[in-house]
C-alpha cells in the first residue's frame, strides 16, 4: 500500500515541477507512510517489517531522483564551463587576428611613407613590405587558429571525460 502511495506521489511529483510541490508530496508521502506503518504495527511484526520495507523503498526512489537531478545539474555545469572555455578561446583568437591586422596596417603605413620619399625605392619597398606584412599576418592568423582549435579540442575532451566519468559513476551506483 505504501509502495502504491509512493508511486502515485512519484507520478504526481514528476508532472509538477516546482520544488515546493515536491516537498509537500514527500511530506504527505512520509505522513501517509507513517500512519500506515502505525496501523500495520498493531497488526503483526511481519506487517510492520513490510511497512518498514515499503518506507525504505519510497526513500530509495526519492534518493534515486535526487541522484539523477545531481547528475543532470553536473552535466549542465560541465557544459556551461565548456561554453565559457569556447568563448575565451574565441576571444583570444579575435584579439590575435585584430593584432595581426593592426600590424599589417602599420607595416602598410610605413611602406606608404617610404614611397612618398623616393618613388623608385618606395615601389620596391612597398611590394616587399606588403608581402612581408601579408605573410606575417597569415602566419599570425594560422598560429592563432591552431591555438584556438587546440584549446577547443581540449575543452571538448575535458567535457566529454567529465560527463563520461559522471555517468560511469552513476551507472555503477544503479547496478
Amino acid at each position: 500500500m505504501v509502495i502504491e502511495t509512493a508511486q502515485k506521489n512519484q507520478k504526481s511529483a514528476n508532472k509538477v515541477k516546482p520544488e515546493a510541490t515536491k516537498k509537500v508530496a514527500i511530506i504527505e508521502m512520509s505522513e501517509e507512510s507513517q500512519k500506515e506503518v502505525e496501523a500495520t504495527a498493531k497488526a503483526s511484526p511481519l506487517d510492520e517489517l513490510v511497512g518498514h520495507a515499503e518506507m525504505a523503498y519510497a526513500a530509495y526512489l526519492e534518493a534515486e531522483r535526487q541522484v539523477i537531478r545531481a547528475y543532470r545539474d553536473n552535466e549542465l555545469q560541465v557544459s556551461k564551463a565548456q561554453r565559457k572555455a569556447e568563448q575565451q578561446a574565441q576571444s583570444i583568437y579575435d584579439a590575435a587576428v585584430a593584432e595581426a591586422l593592426g600590424a599589417r596596417e602599420e607595416a602598410l603605413s610605413q611602406a606608404m611613407k617610404a614611397y612618398d620619399k623616393a618613388l623608385e625605392k618606395a615601389e620596391a619597398a612597398l611590394i616587399q613590405d606588403k608581402q612581408g606584412a601579408d605573410s606575417a599576418c597569415q602566419e599570425s592568423i594560422a598560429q592563432a587558429l591552431s591555438a584556438r582549435n587546440a584549446a577547443l579540442d581540449e575543452t571538448w575532451k575535458t567535457r566529454d571525460d567529465c560527463i563520461e566519468r559522471a555517468w560511469s559513476i552513476y551507472s555503477k551506483m544503479t547496478k
